[in-house]
């Protein structure tokens, strides 16, 4: 019978382990940095399909509502913060905006009276802000609104309808007052302006 050597068992340095357990490590460390920017990257995608909603959504107001309220036919004027409102969506206590969420943003919904589904992928519900051409401070020949001069942290989920308005990057500007620019803070870095043009 042969002698068995201990000496001669095969097995792991130290040395190699270590360098396994360093790139187990980086793997790691890279799913977990990149995951979140992932997921707020796809978040942002569906708040600009929320957008392009809305922009289709107004075009259709402006067909069903021509020459009914001037300029570019946008519903007049008016604020929806749902947060502040108990009584959405029975109730709009004449907010132009409160009844085009409800009518146009909700509608295809099997009940589209007692819930509100116009929601951003974070869980909470859209408000939105429609403001004339005159209440924005744009003009045809000028003027810019920038969304973070004017806009707070407590304001993240309002969208904000400008009448007579295009977009200029992250900028809204005056225009003819036949448009509109729709602006919405995104998650990941800036803002996205979409307009009818």
């Amino acid at each position: 019978m042969a002698k068995q050597n201990i000496n001669s068992k095969k097995g792991f340095t130290i040395i190699e382990v270590v360098l396994v357990l360093a790139i187990a490590g980086l793997i790691f460390l890279m799913v977990f940095v990149a995951l979140p920017a992932l997921q707020r990257s796809q978040r942002d995608t569906q708040r600009r399909n929320d957008l392009s909603r809305v922009d289709t959504s107004l075009v259709q107001y402006q067909t069903n509502n021509q020459g009914t309220n001037g300029g570019s036919n946008l519903p007049v004027a008016g604020t929806f913060d749902p947060s502040q409102s108990s009584s959405f969506p029975e109730n709009c206590k004449n907010s132009s905006a409160c009844t085009f969420v409800r009518n146009y943003m909700n509608s295809g919904t099997s009940d589209n009276i007692t819930t509100n589904t116009f929601q951003d992928p974070d869980g909470w519900y859209y408000g939105m802000t429609i403001m004339t051409h005159a209440e924005s401070g744009l003009t045809d020949t000028g003027g810019s609104w920038k969304y973070t001069d004017k806009v707070g942290n407590a304001m993240n989920h309002i969208i904000y309808v400008f009448d007579g308005a295009k977009c200029n990057g992250e900028e809204v500007t005056g225009d003819s007052q036949r448009h509109f620019a729709i602006v919405y803070r995104l998650e990941g870095a800036g803002t996205y302006c979409i307009d009818d043009q």
